[in-house]
């Protein structure tokens, strides 16, 4: 057995089934082993930004990693703002990175880099192999590392000499940290904060589940409390039936509106709440001035304990629980599409059990009230900002999960970023109907402009925020790449068309002028 072999045998026996991959020269044994080793499902992607994004939307939809086959330093930086992403959302990721043979490196080729380096500012946890003999530990530690919670990026990188040498040895399942416990020392102090409107019970990460949120829920019933989660969150089970919970918005000024009558938070699972960027002359604290921010427990904590042991102390346990979304379905709309229409159209669309991957920035602001009386599903988040997620992270949840519809909702500016992705559908033949908001600019930035305190901004400044010289044209990018596409401008052909790409059971885009 080589080292690329036992790599394969060793991440199968630790459950990890799944590599979304961008090989080159360096990953060819590991490519080689995959040809007869039975087990792991490799999607190709072509380019690594689609690789590791699709990694973060696997691990948020089943709970442990995919493997990425990255090519050198290069490969790794190209696929990092998604790893970027996939860190802040706490995802976990096996990132396998090719090297130069050890005997190679020192003749300083031409794709010879620090892949370290590179790694570190991205990972929890970064090895290189030093020998065939050590790469089956190595990946058993790498996926346990992967999997401390709620979820961390591992980067392996296999210099392609311990991939082609004998010795190899697999190895069997590793064994997982569980969860860390919660701080019990701080759970009196949040049972006597929790009284009343002036207290806000704020959540994030693991507490966003379906049975943490009715948890919640009997804890906000039993103590008038109020429950936001964080503004981005990695998963979010919703819809009707479910109890609903706001976001913290993202403008800083509606944001700071929202957060001022609280004078008691407790942080469950979620940070103290900050602004996105720096703005003059205005606070980066949401919270009002003295407000007492208690955490009981932490992103990596158990957050299901936390919430039980809160509910249990409050005597809420039995509690019905408050903010039960009711089942409702807007009115249709009819003529051109704008934004409220725009959330009453996808409130309308989403089928049961579905998976909706969030990237529309601006044009989504007013999505999440006007959905949540829709079907129950499930909501992913851009956790980490930089953007083009969207796409990737929509062929990861849909590998992870090929029973169920998954909409993707994504600006033209964001999907341009990873435009690669739609080839990946199509070859894979995955359920996903993509919605790109055609509004032909970066729209954010348009109002960030004005937030930093450009208040006149001149025809240069706005040149450099639009889309539209020349247009992009989605339909014709999309059909390309193997994906049936459509354009609309009316609310009568957007149902259409969502109705029929929902219902085909492949990948679909509608391009929605804006």
């Amino acid at each position: 057995m080589n080292g690329a072999e036992s790599l394969v045998h060793t991440l199968l026996a630790n459950g990890v089934d799944v590599c979304f991959t961008n090989p080159g020269t360096s990953e060819m044994h590991f490519v080689a082993a995959l040809d007869h080793i039975p087990g792991m499902r490799s999607v190709l992607a072509l380019q690594e930004g689609v690789a590791t994004g699709a990694a973060d939307g696997y691990y948020r939809m089943v709970g442990k990693p995919a493997s990425t086959l990255l090519h050198l330093g290069p490969g790794l930086a190209n696929g990092l703002s998604n790893l970027h992403n996939a860190k802040k959302a706490g995802s976990g990721v096996v990132n396998i990175v090719g090297e130069h043979a050890s005997t190679h490196i020192e003749l300083d080729a031409p794709l010879t880099s620090d892949i370290e380096g590179i790694a570190r500012p991205v990972s929890h946890w970064v090895r290189s192999s030093a020998s065939s003999e050590t790469v089956g530990t190595d990946a058993a530690e790498a996926v346990q590392a992967a999997m401390i919670a709620p979820g961390q990026i591992a980067t392996l990188i296999l210099p392609s000499d311990t991939a082609w040498n004998s010795g190899g040895v697999a190895q069997d399942a590793i064994e997982l940290f569980a969860p860390a416990p919660f701080d019990q020392s701080q759970l009196a102090q949040a049972v006597d904060a929790l009284d009343g409107p002036e207290t806000l019970l704020l959540l994030g990460g693991g507490a966003l589940t379906e049975s943490n949120l009715e948890t919640a829920g009997r804890i906000a019933a039993k103590t008038g409390c109020k429950i936001l989660s964080e503004w981005s969150n990695a998963r979010l089970e919703r819809g009707a039936g479910r109890v609903f919970v706001g976001r913290v918005p993202y403008p800083i000024d509606i944001a700071l509106e929202v957060l001022k009558p609280f004078k008691r938070i407790v942080l469950v699972g979620a940070r103290a709440p900050i602004g996105f960027f720096a703005y003059p002359g205005k606070p980066a604290i949401l919270t009002r001035d003295g407000a007492e921010i208690l955490t009981l427990a932490g992103a990596g904590a158990d957050l299901s304990a936390a919430l039980a042991a809160l509910a249990d102390a409050t005597d809420a346990t039995t509690t019905p629980p408050a903010h039960v979304a009711e089942p409702f379905t807007p009115e249709r709309p009819e003529g051109p599409i704008n934004l409220d229409n725009l959330a009453a159209m996808i409130a309308r669309a989403i089928p049961e059990n579905a998976i909706v991957v969030d990237e529309s920035v601006t044009t989504g602001r007013a999505f999440s009230p006007a959905t949540k009386g829709a079907a129950k599903h499930t909501w992913l988040n851009n956790c980490g900002g930089s953007i083009g997620y969207g796409l990737p992270a929509a062929i990861g949840a849909a590998v992870a999960c090929p029973d169920r519809k998954v909409l993707c909702l994504t600006g033209d500016g964001s999907a341009m970023y990873t435009v690669q992705s739609l080839w990946t559908m199509a070859r894979e033949n995955l359920d996903v109907t993509v919605l790109i908001f055609a509004n032909r600019s970066y729209q954010i930035l348009r109002g960030e402009l004005t937030n930093v305190g450009v208040g006149n901004p001149g025809p240069r400044a706005i040149d450099m925020l639009s889309l539209d010289r020349p247009a992009l044209d989605w339909v014709q990018m999309s059909c390309s790449m193997g994906v049936d596409a459509v354009r609309v401008t009316e609310c009568d052909g957007l149902e259409n068309a969502l109705a029929d790409g929902l219902a085909s059971g492949g990948p679909n885009l509608i391009e929605v002028m804006l």
